[in-house]
């Protein structure tokens, strides 16, 4: 026999790991566990529940269920300590969080046996991935705590931060989520899921050893209601949630109107995307690693596999064949590849999942090897022969499941990415760098990585897109997420009357107190448009006088802008350089109109010639600037793994709704859209209802100015009832509300649909002649998402 066969038939034998590190700390508590409050573990409360081991059942620990006054004496703690902790010198909380990833570090068996005791998890990916990126994630963050103040100027941080964490990879979520919360001076509430609590309680304690000031990081434990109280508490600045998406939508309504700030990380199957001329035995290896290996370090759950159709049956063969070696039990066994999902109900979950598909006419094939008597075990499990139609073939998929259907072309592979409308991380295979840069670029995920999985790091920008939330964890993106521009002055001004009921008039009307001079129609793909009912309304000046009429707009009609939208991708695709050359134009032909504007916010508003003329040259100012940072906005290559490159792109959005306040109606419109247009969106644009004819003409110097159909479209009428539309439909992404404040409740509350960034500001009260506080980097910001590419590099 030669060496070479040997390989094909050795097996490898059980290599346990003790447990005992871990269950010495739990005896050492007692089994028992209360809060970590203001510095302190609390004796652990008479209302408690269980943490069992996923593997066994065993009965690790109990812990205290929350109650709002639990969540009250943790926000109350996190308040009193937030004034100092905020403002002390960077390098005060570099050390402190430098001191957390050393422990980290020094931990680094206890956590990985805690977590897989825990979550089920292979130990082998605890101790190999996820505690190691934790403690990357704390020494990474440490560098942003000096270098706060330098390079993020004018930004503060919100306060205090409550932080609701899932049972998928909870270390590293937490890690992910609290390092940079805490590097930027936020203070913290964490509420962990209550199926896996102990890695929290275990931060807490290490938290302690490492002298954080009392206050400063706050655990309080408990279930569904526990993390309510915390949401809603009105002295949470910040919520931060990491769960199913149902729960996101949730968390968006106990927000809305708060003037909270959110980020969402929602999770989601993950497209895999197997090209024909990919090296099949590479992408085998990624389809292991992303699928079987304990969900992957991203906690995503399951695998949507598309495979083009000229190598699908080699494919599907080499899998099952892989898949025959796969080891699924102990999650301590060092050998062990796939271990116990996180509890019964998550097991039911995969088995009616994987039903479902097999009801839908898939194709079951399983490891043959055997699965352990006791505990929450599911075999490693590959679905083909999937049709894209059919219902079962892009779920949430949880736990050890691949779904595998083919696909042609580039294009319809694209096509199926997007049909599961969630998007954290998809993974592209083609030695064909081109079309792998291509189809990345393509596909809605908030990560991509090409010819590899499962690749992070903490300096690379981490987070979803469309219905997976919004948000980035990692990187520069990270921090400006933990930091908020220092509140703007805001204008004082006498409380303006209610908003009048726009009358619906038929166009031409007449109305009292003169002739009507004009009418205006919505703008709608670059043309001109009736309102779909008919109907218009009547414009006054600031004594009564009529001025004309405006098309009364009405859902259809929103709707009708946001598909001409969705069509006018061009603007999208257009270079950075093209798009800065168009707003140039546009600068330049208001500035050649400038006396014809002024005169007409004049006769709207009732400021004087000097007065417009100076909102008229702000808008021209503003057109500039945006224009000049076009193509100034770009990505990074950040410094995250060797032979590897970490693109982190600045993505559009796609379609946005700009929704403006009545004050300012040339600036402000101009304010939000030139940000939106700079970096690529389309927009569907609410002006003024007072003061309409601003916006209107607008569209005339966008017709002279080579601004593309689709890229700006105008909607008049009731700003909240088209505000609310803009927030309801699905294929607006992002939505900029500049209105009182009192309505933001209602548009975020819509906005929960399809989980969609909103932007809800005070607008009447903002200063939009300010410079600091009306147009920058933060505008362009909230514009753009980042798309972080992992592309490999060398031989």
């Amino acid at each position: 026999m030669q060496v070479r066969d040997l390989l094909d038939t050795m097996d490898y034998g059980p290599s346990p790991e003790t447990a005992d590190v871990a269950r010495a700390w739990l005896d050492a508590h007692g089994g028992r566990f209360g809060h970590f409050i203001d510095g302190a573990f609390a004796a652990p409360g008479a209302d408690r529940f269980a943490v069992s081991d996923p593997a066994t059942g065993e009965g690790l620990a109990s812990a205290t269920r929350g109650s709002a006054a639990d969540v009250d004496a943790a926000v109350a703690a996190a308040a009193r300590a937030f004034p100092a902790w905020s403002a002390a010198p960077g390098h005060v909380r570099a050390r402190h969080l430098y001191a957390l990833a050393r422990i980290v570090q020094k931990r680094e068996r206890f956590l990985a046996v805690l977590a897989t005791l825990d979550d089920g998890k292979p130990l082998r990916v605890s101790r190999d991935i996820d505690v190691p990126l934790a403690a990357r994630h704390f020494t990474h963050h440490a560098g942003w705590a000096e270098l706060r103040d330098g390079e993020f100027p004018g930004q503060v941080p919100f306060g205090v931060c409550g932080h609701v964490v899932s049972w998928r990879v909870p270390l590293l979520t937490l890690a992910r989520k609290a390092a940079p919360a805490l590097a930027a001076g936020n203070t913290l509430v964490l509420k962990p899921s209550e199926r896996t609590p102990l890695a929290a309680l275990a931060f807490a304690a290490i938290c302690r050893e490492a002298g954080l000031p009392p206050g400063v990081v706050n655990v309080v434990t408990g279930d569904r209601d526990t993390g309510a109280a915390l949401v809603r508490h009105p002295d949470v600045a910040k919520v931060a949630f990491a769960g199913s998406a149902e729960a996101g939508r949730a968390v968006r309504d106990a927000t809305a109107g708060s003037g909270k700030a959110l980020s969402l990380d929602l999770g989601g199957g993950s497209p895999c995307i197997v090209f024909a001329g990919a090296a099949l035995d590479a992408a085998v290896e990624g389809v292991v690693d992303a699928a079987w290996s304990g969900g992957g370090p991203a906690g995503r759950g399951g695998v949507r596999l598309l495979v083009q159709e000229g190598v699908a049956g080699r494919f599907a063969d080499a899998l099952r064949r892989r898949m025959a070696n796969l080891r699924t039990g102990d999650p301590l066994d060092k050998s062990t590849d796939v271990g116990a999902a996180v509890d019964a109900a998550e097991l039911r979950r995969i088995r009616d999942a994987v039903a479902a598909c097999v009801a839908d006419g898939a194709e079951p094939f399983q490891a043959e090897g055997p699965l352990p008597a006791v505990g929450c075990f599911f075999p490693p499990t590959l679905l083909t022969g999937v049709e894209s139609s059919a219902t079962g073939a892009w779920p949430d998929i949880p736990g050890p499941v691949a779904v595998a259907t083919t696909f042609r072309t580039p294009a319809e592979a694209v096509a199926l990415a997007q049909g599961a409308r969630t998007g954290t991380t998809a993974s592209v295979w083609s030695q064909d760098i081109d079309l792998a840069l291509d189809v990345a670029a393509r596909v809605g995920a908030g990560v991509v990585w090409i010819n590899a999985t499962d690749l992070f790091d903490a300096a690379a920008p981490f987070g979803g897109t469309r219905g997976s939330g919004f948000g980035r964890d990692g990187g520069r993106a990270g921090m400006e997420g933990e930091l908020k521009p220092r509140p703007p002055a805001r204008v004082e001004r006498p409380a303006a009357p209610p908003a009048p009921r726009l009358s619906a008039l038929p166009t031409g009307a007449p109305a009292s107190g003169g002739a009507i001079d004009r009418t205006a129609k919505l703008v709608i793909g670059g043309l001109q448009a009736r309102p779909d009912g008919g109907h218009s309304y009547a414009v006054a000046g600031p004594d009564g006088a009529p001025l004309g009429l405006a098309a009364l707009g009405s859902r259809k009609d929103v709707r009708n802008a946001v598909e001409a939208a969705v069509k006018g991708s061009a603007w999208s695709a257009a270079s950075a350089h093209n798009r800065a050359q168009v707003l140039y134009y546009v600068a330049e032909n208001l500035s050649a109109r400038a006396r014809e504007f002024a005169d007409r916010l004049s006769a709207m508003t009732g400021a004087s010639g000097s007065e417009a003329a100076r909102e008229v040259e702000a808008a021209v100012r503003r057109t500039f600037f945006y224009a000049a940072w076009a193509d100034k906005f770009d990505g990074r290559v950040h410094a995250a793994r060797a032979r590897h490159l970490a693109l982190a792109l600045n993505e559009p959005f796609g379609v946005m709704g700009l929704v403006c306040p009545d004050t300012a109606p040339l600036l402000a419109p101009v304010s939000l859209l030139m940000p939106a247009l700079a970096m690529g969106n389309r927009a569907v644009v609410v002006p003024s209802a007072l003061h309409p004819f601003a916006a209107t003409d607008l569209a005339q110097v966008f017709d002279t100015s080579d601004v593309p159909a689709g890229a700006v479209s105008i909607v008049t009428g009731e700003r909240e009832a088209l505000a609310k539309v803009l927030a309801e439909h699905d294929e607006v992404t992002a939505l900029w509300y500049a209105g009182p404040a009192d309505a933001a409740d209602a548009v975020e509350r819509a906005a929960a649909g399809n989980l969609k960034s909103t932007w809800t500001d005070d607008g009447p009260s903002r200063d939009w002649f300010d410079d600091a506080t009306s147009q920058g980097r933060d505008f362009l910001g909230r514009a753009t998402q980042v798309k972080t590419v992992w592309v490999p590099h060398g031989e």
